[in-house]
């Protein structure tokens, strides 16, 4: 039997939810190009999308709307519970726990098969959650959701007290849509194979998670905004950039497992990132960076085909709506529910409990006479 280490190129599922074509840099939700559906549809249209096969028609998004509104109030036996975890829990932690207590509305167990109603409920409350304990752990009253304003601004407005600018909102949206759906990642992996055996959405999302949390999978762009203060000017730029390279250092926000060409969710926030930036310095100096970076990697490590990741532009994003460093993750976790949760609906459609093989690389016993 050959030999395959974490699965490479093995097909684990069919799936109809998302296409990650790395050597095109393609990346497609449901027959849509996902950088298309963050730069022109919401929140709640692209989530949609992904749940149910189709964009909704206007009746189809005022009612799911509705329902994710009605879904963003903590049940009673959340604020005890988060209340009762250590400060020095880290939030993704927290998440996890907070999901795996989770039972339904009436306070009935969650039991397979998974239902719709659960994927929406869990995408409404991540970001509820996630403001609470950000808020208790400042010492912070703990801000109730606007019934006006839509997931994005929401989520913004539950974290500050504030009502969010606009374009603050829409550039959160873009990048929240651009990570709802990355093919069969660790995380989605992870939810798929534990809804496999049958378990309830709430545990697979939980398991999904814990493995987010891991730091060789859900990488946030702090290290890119550590990277662009300390270049700091457009004339810093190319000397720093190959200092790195030149010590055979890493370069923050370029190269992707997957994409051997351009990552198209950094193109997409790049456009979003634009009409949110405008003409300032700060953006100025993140073009630069990022036009002088693949240049030089070109030159350093030809052939390598090292382009803008997600995270790049994330951080310019990240920066601009003042996210707090520690909420990246979480803020990534909240956006991926989705399609974690799509994808938890698929498997149960066609459900076969996941068992791989594994070589056994161990002594064998001494056989006897």
């Amino acid at each position: 039997m050959a030999k395959v280490t974490g699965l490479e190129g093995v097909v684990a599922a069919e799936t109809d939810i998302g296409l990650v074509d790395g050597e095109r840099g393609h990346l497609i939700y449901r027959g849509y190009w996902a950088k298309d559906v963050a730069v022109h549809f919401s929140f709640e249209e692209a989530a949609h999308l992904l749940w149910y096969g189709e964009l909704p028609d206007e009746g189809e998004l005022f009612r799911l709307k509705e329902r994710l509104q009605a879904y963003r109030e903590l049940p009673a036996s959340l604020p005890p519970l988060l209340d009762a975890m250590p400060k020095s829990l880290p939030t993704m932690s927290v998440l996890q726990a907070a999901v795996a207590s989770l039972t339904e509305p009436d306070g009935t167990p969650a039991a397979w098969p998974p239902a719709p109603s659960q994927a929406e409920r869990l995408t409404a409350l991540l970001p509820a959650i996630i403001a609470y304990r950000y808020r208790r752990s400042k010492g912070l009253d703990p801000v109730q959701p606007h019934p006006e304003l839509d997931h994005a601004a929401n989520y913004l407005y539950m974290l500050t007290g504030t009502i969010p600018e606009p374009a603050h909102a829409k550039a959160l949206t873009a990048y929240l849509i651009l990570g709802m759906e990355h093919g069969m990642n660790a995380s989605t992996f992870s939810a798929r194979v534990t809804s496999s055996t049958q378990s309830d959405m709430y545990a697979a999302v939980s398991a999904a998670i814990g493995t987010m949390k891991g730091p060789l999978h859900g990488g946030a762009p702090s290290e890119v905004i550590a990277m662009l203060e300390d270049i700091g000017t457009v004339e810093r730029a190319e000397g720093w950039l190959r200092a790195v390279l030149e010590q055979g250092g890493r370069l923050m926000g370029f190269g992707h497992r997957i994409y051997k060409t351009k990552d198209p969710r950094a193109e997409a926030l790049r456009t979003v990132t634009e009409k949110l930036t405008g003409d300032t310095d700060s953006f100025k100096l993140a073009l630069h960076v990022e036009q002088t970076a693949i240049r030089l990697l070109e030159e350093y490590k030809p052939g390598r085909r090292l382009y803008t990741n997600v995270e790049f532009f994330a951080a310019a994003i990240m920066s601009a709506i003042q996210l707090p460093a520690e909420l990246f993750t979480p803020t990534f976790t909240a956006a991926r529910t989705v399609g974690w949760t799509a994808h938890v609906l698929e498997q149960a459609g066609v459900n076969r409990i996941f068992r791989p093989q594994s070589v056994y690389t161990g002594p064998m016993p001494t056989l006897g006479d």
